[in-house]
């Protein structure tokens, strides 16, 4: 019967571990950021963070699946328009830059098929392109952008985009990523949908 209050407690610390993660990096960058770091920070050693993860890369990939998940919680108030989520994202990630750090630094690495965070990489692009995919396609069937968009090839597209502008932003901070996007929406004619 102690086991389920065990197991409740291990889902709290390592919840707790993830949020405080987000906050760390967020301020301090990814390079700057020690699994130590991370430990102290939730009042643990390093051994007994990563008892709650299997690997510094599995914690690593986590910290990105609770970003994500806090993104859209955040967006979603805003708009439930997933194209306009999306722009909102790239806005948001201006202010934590360690985070777009983490992301960028990550998703490279993760594109070998050993790496541990490679399922985890390819299920979050397949995810956000499928949403995306549903709102194009909604908006097609609404009439209220064009048919002859392939809504498959728009959704890889507005991925690439906002991925290709947080590099170049991470290069030149001067760049606005959300402007960007927003202008690109614009010219595929995607721009918020009608309410």
């Amino acid at each position: 019967m102690a086991r389920p209050a065990r197991y409740a407690k291990g889902l709290a610390k390592r919840e707790e571990i993830l949020t405080t993660a987000l906050d760390v990096i967020a301020r301090t960058g990814y390079r700057r950021t020690s699994v130590r770091e991370l430990a102290a920070a939730v009042g643990l050693s390093q051994a007994g963070l990563l008892h709650y993860f299997a690997s510094k890369e599995e914690l690593f990939a986590e910290i990105l699946l609770k970003r994500d998940e806090v993104d859209l919680a955040r967006s979603e108030p805003e708009t439930p328009d997933r194209i306009q989520t999306l722009v909102s994202v790239v806005r948001h990630n201006a202010d934590v830059p360690g985070l777009v750090q983490l992301y960028a630094q990550f998703s490279v690495e993760a594109s070998h098929p050993d790496h541990p965070a490679h399922a985890a990489f390819v299920a979050r692009y397949e995810e956000v392109r499928g949403m995306l995919v549903e709102e194009v396609a909604a908006r097609q069937r609404a009439g209220t952008i064009p048919e002859g968009l392939d809504p498959a090839r728009v959704a890889t597209l507005l991925v690439a985009v906002s991925d290709g502008l947080q590099t170049q932003w991470m290069f030149d901070p001067d760049v606005d990523m959300a402007e960007h996007l927003d202008y690109l929406v614009g010219l595929l004619g995607l721009g918020p949908a009608p309410a």
